[in-house]
């Protein structure tokens, strides 16, 4: 099925770079992680199933979006995101994120839940963030310590040789890393491997992106790096939370905060075998629960709050 790389120059004066795949008439819209872009879902936009039109984007500052204002949070990327639906002229629509990107769709979801159909979390940060600590004597984070500002999470990533490496474009640096963590298992076909760390050293916000996180927070409850913003009473979507089982990046305790707030709208599956890259580690079990859940019916429920 044929996908094409475009671009779409938004209101606010960024250019959106996103993939569209041929399909039927459902629309369902990819919302990539931290250190991806669109590129990343490309054996999901080859292998899944034809009824589905798919979009994936690329949020600024990834892959070949511009980065013309900094972000802070992931509302922002959010906002993006509905001026780029209103752009294509998307109207309803599903939404999966994953990683990061779950919680950009978790913010899109609330903000427009008449719009977002159903909502797929893949190996998704939390509706509490994704926390970031200080390190402590031993050289490993203190969890004691959350990190409260931009300047610490800054001091902490230029401790951190990624943001190095990043910077440099260093690819070895990057295969390691993913080989330690997400790669552990399963490594793609070299090709693929290749353009995926190309996509990997696009990201020119990887700071901007850590404090985003750190400070997601649409729970109700408040924590040291942000008061919690209620958003997810909003969520109206039935919601698919997906989390592989073996995964180093999302730990459990984090799945198992996002399906407290979620509450009844959400499903959970835990992806057997999968790490934090479900694409690489076994494809056609991530999309044999994304097409069930695509494809079913949504059950008749009363909204959750």
């Amino acid at each position: 099925m044929r996908v094409e790389l475009k671009s779409v120059l938004l209101p606010n004066g960024e250019t959106l770079g996103y993939r569209e795949r041929e399909g039927g008439d459902e629309v369902v819209l990819l919302i990539h992680g931290n250190m991806n872009s669109s590129y990343h879902w490309d054996v999901v936009l080859e292998h899944l199933d034809a009824r589905y039109k798919l979009y994936a984007i690329d949020l600024r500052g990834f892959g070949i979006s511009t980065y013309h204002q900094p972000i802070r949070s992931l509302q922002q990327f959010s906002e993006d995101v509905k001026l780029f639906a209103h752009a294509v002229g998307l109207e309803r629509f599903a939404v999966m994120g994953w990683s990061t990107g779950g919680g950009v769709a978790m913010e899109l979801a609330a903000d427009w839940p008449d719009t977002v159909t159903k909502l797929i979390l893949l190996a998704s940060v939390s509706t509490r963030g994704y926390p970031f600590y200080e390190d402590g004597e031993n050289g490993l984070p203190d969890v004691t310590k959350r990190i409260a500002t931009y300047e610490g999470i800054e001091a902490l990533a230029r401790n951190r040789s990624v943001w190095d490496a990043n910077a440099r474009g260093d690819r070895a640096f990057m295969k390691l890393l993913y080989e330690s963590v997400i790669y552990d298992k399963n490594r793609p076909k070299e090709a693929r491997y290749e353009a995926y760390i190309d996509d990997i050293l696009t990201q020119r916000n990887l700071m901007d992106v850590y404090y985003a996180l750190n400070t997601f927070n649409i729970s109700v409850f408040d924590n040291e790096a942000a008061a919690g913003s209620g958003a997810v009473k909003r969520i109206a979507a039935p919601t698919l939370v997906l989390r592989g089982e073996r995964d180093m990046v999302i730990n459990e305790a984090m799945t198992t905060e996002t399906l407290a707030d979620l509450g009844d709208i959400a499903q959970f599956i835990s992806l057997k075998n999968c790490g934090h890259s479900p694409l690489v580690d076994d494809l056609p079990q991530l999309l044999q629960a994304m097409e069930a859940f695509l494809s079913a019916e949504a059950s008749i429920s009363t909204h959750h709050h």
